[in-house]
């Protein structure tokens, strides 16, 4: 029988060269030969060894293949043909290494945060391969595997980021079996992603020591796949552009300020644009440190009556706040430096206590503040003036009147020495209650509309519209300054009322245009008519009668003449019993000492309004306000006249 010497066909690989395989077989009588058969073929026959009882024949296979997968090895021993040759067999097994391994249809490129399946498939390889996944040398476990015959499929979830980008993937299908036998491959991968941007200040600059007219730099940093296209400054989100003019200079990825200044503060930013998307960088808040500076370019006209006790603010804008302040006074005289006594500080603030007492205390105020930085260039300045009351405005008329809108134009009086604006009330003409009001900044010019809505609603103090027993508004008009506000003017011709229980908004004038030209017509022929007939009337009583009307005139006049002249000379000397100068309602100064003419003659209350009535001096008696001759002062209108007035004594429907 055969023996086999040696069995190492397990560790068979395709790179053997040569597998040796001995078979042992006892003498017999007469001496047996030995030989070897592949698959039934004779391929060896030849005995190597002869020592004592054991005949032996090596067998010598050079490169096994892949084909000799399952093949049968049969040693054959036989001495006689008398007899059935011995023999013993066994099949060729093989460990295989994976005849390929490729990526399936890798995308490219890759997005960046955008998750993909990626497969991977092994053929060849016995048992199946063993796939695993690598990014560089960093084994990735996101995988399932299928096998199938001797085909194994691995699917990789991944996920790439930016720095991903230009790294490999590599797929390794591995004999499970063997250590070392194995195939990969491996994929350069592209991501692409929007631009990776960040912003820094120049590296020879500290941030905390930029003063007033240093030079500043920036510096954005961008990583981005495909390379960035376009690259914007911001300035606090706003766009900067260069401008060398204006020394702000861009280049490349640098941005430089020249002679930077406290307007250069704030916060930067650098954006850049690829074809995936626009980034923008971190905010980089830059500080410039620069001496106060006064919060605003303009002269403060601060009126003030004689021993006022004022209080100045002198405000500053500065980084870091100011030390300390220092006031001076100039009256076009002297110049005065201010004792640090007669006024505080409070952070950027400085407040001075100052009362004019004489018209040498009246004049120029300047203010300084001063920090680490340095001493203010340019000091604040306020103008210390006499001041008053405003005078009441002029010749206000009605303009443009329509059905839902119409406009009021005055005349501005003098303003106090002060700014002034202008204010228009609606008063309620019953009340005097305040029912609407407007102001104009620049002149005494007003546009009230809706009239509608105005009277339906009430107005903007109101709900409700305007009641049976309070169904009229009158519109007066005052100039305001720092000190009060002017005596009202009421608006000549401007009366609302409602007529109807639907509160229709009327609007009476003295003219005649919003009457229909219909209307019109009909009233002057009835007109013509009525003074026909009265002239034809009078003509035929005038005939019959002229005679006696002579003679009883000729009596009269002999009779009562002389007590006629010295009745007329009588009235002549005696003072009328109602004055109705310019000024009056109200005598004397104003309020702070300002004449009476500067505030159209305003009494020392004429500056103050409550409640849509206006305080007048004048209490004109019962028999003045009965007497269909006389007009009270408080009454007149605005044009030549005075025209104070209280409401609460308005009379219905009068002006």
């Amino acid at each position: 029988m055969c023996v086999f010497a040696q069995k190492s066909i397990n560790d068979i690989g395709l790179r053997q060269a040569i597998q040796t395989v001995g078979v042992h077989v006892p003498q017999g009588r007469p001496q047996p030969s030995v030989k070897w058969l592949i698959n039934g073929i004779l391929v060896d026959e030849q005995n190597e060894h002869n020592s004592g009882d054991v005949i032996e024949n090596r067998l010598l296979w050079p490169a096994i293949q892949r084909s000799d997968l399952n093949s049968i090895f049969t040693c054959q021993a036989t001495n006689t043909q008398l007899a059935e040759p011995k023999e013993s067999s066994y099949v060729l097994d093989l460990h295989l290494k994976p005849l390929s391994v490729k990526i399936e249809n890798p995308p490219m490129p890759l997005v960046a945060d955008r998750r993909y399946e990626i497969s991977c498939e092994s053929v060849g390889s016995r048992p199946n391969a063993i796939i695993t996944w690598y990014k560089g040398k960093r084994q990735l476990r996101r995988s399932r595997e299928e096998s199938l015959n001797n085909t194994t499929r691995s699917e990789l979830s991944f996920v790439p980021n930016t720095e991903d980008d230009g790294k490999s993937i590599t797929c390794r299908a591995e004999n499970p079996n063997v250590t070392g036998l194995f195939l990969e491959t491996s994929w350069k991968i592209e991501v692409v992603y929007p631009p990776i941007v960040s912003l820094r200040l120049g590296s020879t600059l500290s941030a905390d020591d930029i003063k007033d007219g240093d030079d500043v730099y920036f510096e954005c940093h961008v990583q981005a796949n495909p390379p960035w296209r376009k690259l914007h400054w911001l300035h606090d989100g706003l766009m900067i552009t260069h401008n060398a003019s204006a020394r702000v200079i861009r280049s490349n990825q640098s941005l430089v300020l020249q002679k930077v200044n406290r307007n250069s503060s704030g916060n930067y930013s650098c954006s850049a644009i690829n074809g995936e998307g626009e980034t923008v960088s971190n905010q980089l808040a830059l500080r410039v440190k620069y001496a106060p500076v006064c919060a605003t370019d303009k002269i403060i006209i601060v009126g003030a009556f004689r021993s006022e006790s004022l209080h100045i603010p002198c405000e500053v804008h500065a980084d870091p706040p100011p030390r300390q302040f220092f006031w001076k006074f100039n009256n076009s005289g002297e110049t005065l430096e201010i004792g640090k006594e007669r006024y505080a500080k409070n952070g950027s603030l400085s407040v001075l206590g100052y009362t004019p007492v004489s018209d040498q205390d009246y004049g120029t105020l300047t203010c300084w503040g001063q920090n680490e930085v340095g001493l203010q260039q340019w000091p604040c300045f306020f103008q210390v003036v006499l001041a008053g009351l405003p005078s009441t405005v002029k010749n206000c008329t009605i303009n443009n009147q329509t059905q839902s809108s119409v406009e009021v134009q005055c005349l501005a009086g003098y303003d106090g020495g002060l700014p002034q604006i202008f204010l228009l009330e609606l008063v309620s003409g019953r009340t005097g209650r305040l029912r609407y009001n407007m102001t104009n900044p620049d002149e005494p010019y007003f546009v009230i509309e809706p009239l509608e809505t105005l009277i339906h609603y009430g107005g903007m103090y109101d709900e409700g519209g305007l009641s049976a027993d309070d169904h009229t508004l009158r519109a007066i008009i005052y100039a305001v300054n720092q000190k009060g506000r002017s005596q009202g003017v009421i608006v000549k011709d401007f009366f609302l009322e409602s007529t109807t229980t639907e509160n229709r908004a009327v609007l009476t004038s003295s003219s005649l245009d919003s009457v229909s030209p219909i209307l019109f017509g009909v009233l002057l022929t009835l007109l013509v008519l009525c003074f026909v007939i009265f002239v034809r009337v009078y003509y035929i009583k005038a005939t019959t009668t002229a005679t006696t009307i002579t003679n009883v005139s000729a009596d009269l006049v002999k009779q009562h003449g002389s007590k006629q002249d010295a009745s007329t000379k009588k009235n002549s000397k005696q003072s009328p019993r109602w004055q109705h100068g310019a000024g009056g309602g109200g005598g004397g100064a104003g309020a702070g000492g300002v004449p009476a003419s500067a505030t159209g003659g305003l009494g020392s209350q004429g500056g103050h309004h409550h409640g849509g009535a206006i305080d007048g001096k004048s209490d004109p008696s019962e028999d003045d306000r009965g007497d269909p001759d006389v007009i009270p002062a408080q009454f007149v209108s605005n044009d030549g006249e005075d025209s104070s007035f209280n409401s609460s004594k308005w009379p219905n429907g009068s002006y």
